[in-house]
């Protein structure tokens, strides 16, 4: 029994060993085929130092040097419309006309009162020289005359006011008004803007006063034209400080010969200042923007290549593609630059011999 026992107990050895031996044969043979994964390539870049000018930024919005909404002073019916909306307005334009028929009739009838008002006082002055009337029968006629040609002054001065004119030249707006239309006192008829130069206002907080000087070149760009940069110059500084807010009104003023700027867009501002400044910069695609903080991926060299480290870093000011390093890197030290969204800690890289596509176009 004992060795019929001893015999089973040898015979599943055998066939046991021989199972595991045959795994362990097939799990060499694939680790032998299998080789690790090659080196991800990467675009390489080096922290480098510029000289920039010394830059405050600002936001503000754009304000006609002479903007107005052309209305009457006096009501009545709209006669006659002389423009057509968005046209070109000249300082004197007539642009609108309402009804005077009433005003004219009634002219005639002063004119016509003054004439006689006229006629007598010429009259008492031959006969006053004779002591023929009265001082005060000359001083009631002259009194008239005073009077019917004020009144007639008054009606011709309403019957103008009727003519409604462009105060300056600028362009017009869109017309607010129909003919046959009765409009009250002050009615807004169009509006007329003054679009070239064109004014820029914005604030600045009080510690940055002393760059505020007049006649300081200031950039400005707008979100419908991206591409563009209009230049201008600071006009004006308000003396007044904002209790609330703790900054100062400034008012810049731009070129606008295109008419590319219109009164109320929204504009960033940078103003430039004659002093410059070291700082460290790198190409925007070598920096990994997220919201609990900007990264990159340094080249470290070790005994089997280089490898790529990630680090947390602090970033200030961009200025055409380049990103000041306020802390985190060092002059000279070469990060990632294209190809970051493969990478890992401690990862091995291969360098590529050419830059990240943003910075063959700047060499370029």
């Amino acid at each position: 029994m004992l060795k019929r026992f001893l015999i089973l107990i040898l015979f599943s050895v055998l066939i046991f060993g021989g199972i595991f031996g045959l795994k362990f044969y097939q799990l060499q043979r694939e680790a032998g085929r299998f080789q690790p994964p090659p080196p991800a390539v990467v675009a390489a870049t080096e922290v480098t130092q510029e000289n920039w000018p010394s830059t405050l930024s600002a936001v503000g919005s754009l304000t006609a040097i002479a903007g107005v909404d052309v209305s009457n002073e006096v009501a009545g019916k709209v006669e006659a419309i002389h423009f057509d909306s968005g046209q070109l307005g000249k300082k004197g334009q007539l642009l609108l006309e309402l009804d005077a028929s009433t005003d004219r009739a009634e002219l005639q009838g002063l004119e016509a009162e003054m004439r006689l008002a006229k006629i007598r006082f010429e009259r008492s002055e031959k006969l006053i020289d004779k002591n023929f009337i009265s001082q005060s029968d000359y001083d009631q006629n002259h009194a008239l005359l005073d009077e019917t040609a004020a009144a007639v002054h008054a009606k011709r001065t309403l019957i103008d006011k009727k003519r409604i004119r462009a105060p300056f030249t600028g362009k017009l707006g869109i017309r607010l008004v129909n003919l046959g239309q009765y409009l009250t006192e002050g009615s807004a008829i169009v509006s007329l803007q003054q679009l070239d130069p064109i004014y820029l206002d914005f604030t600045v907080p009080e510690r940055y006063l002393n760059q505020l000087v007049k006649g300081r070149q200031v950039i400005a760009t707008v979100q419908a034209y991206p591409d563009r940069e209009f230049n201008g110059k600071i006009s004006a500084v308000s003396p007044l400080i904002d209790q609330g807010t703790r900054s100062a009104q400034v008012r810049a003023t731009l070129n606008n010969s295109e008419k590319l700027l219109h009164p109320g867009m929204f504009a960033q501002i940078n103003i430039l200042s004659d002093q410059a400044f070291k700082v460290l910069t790198l190409p925007d695609t070598a920096i990994t923007y997220n919201p609990y903080g900007n990264s990159v991926f340094v080249i470290e060299t070790v005994g089997q290549g280089p490898i790529v480290q990630n680090r947390q870093i602090e970033t200030g000011q961009t200025r055409s593609g380049r990103v000041e390093i306020i802390s985190g890197l060092k002059l000279g030290e070469r990060v990632v630059s294209a190809g970051q969204v493969k990478l890992r800690n401690g990862m091995p890289v291969k360098l590529d011999d050419k830059p990240a596509p943003g910075e063959r176009e700047i060499s370029q």
